[in-house]
């Protein structure tokens, strides 16, 4: 008994880790990660309209071309800073179906409030 509760102890601490690490919990084995690829810049996201499966797990990777930006998507409980030049990555895990509206919420100039899309969730 002692070394079945050393291996669940084992188990839970590598899962524990990789979810910290990662921010998301891990993908099934053998399956590559879905990544969708997106923009940042004044003013607008490109593609401002994206369309995920519920359940389904996804990494935004977002890159900000001409300055900080912000990725916000409150309804799906998604925040990230996207800093100038660099790929942010942002897993997703949509729980619930719908569209759901994300915005820029880093003032980026006159045109800011422009800077916005969807995510659209399907079963």
């Amino acid at each position: 008994m002692k070394t079945k509760s050393i291996r669940v102890f084992l188990v839970g601490t590598i899962l524990l880790a990789q979810i910290i690490g990662t921010g998301c919990p891990p993908t099934h084995a053998g399956q590559p990660d879905i990544v969708v690829k997106m923009t940042a810049k004044k003013f607008e996201y490109s593609p401002s309209e994206i369309v995920l499966k519920k359940g389904v797990p996804v990494v935004l990777e977002i890159t900000a071309l001409d300055r900080l930006h912000g990725f916000s998507c409150p309804d799906l409980g998604i925040r990230a800073d996207l800093q100038q030049g660099k790929v942010t990555r942002v897993p997703v895990v949509p729980q619930k179906t719908g569209s759901f509206a994300f915005r820029c919420d880093i003032f980026c100039g006159d045109g800011h409030e422009d800077m916005s899309g969807t995510i659209i969730v399907k079963e």
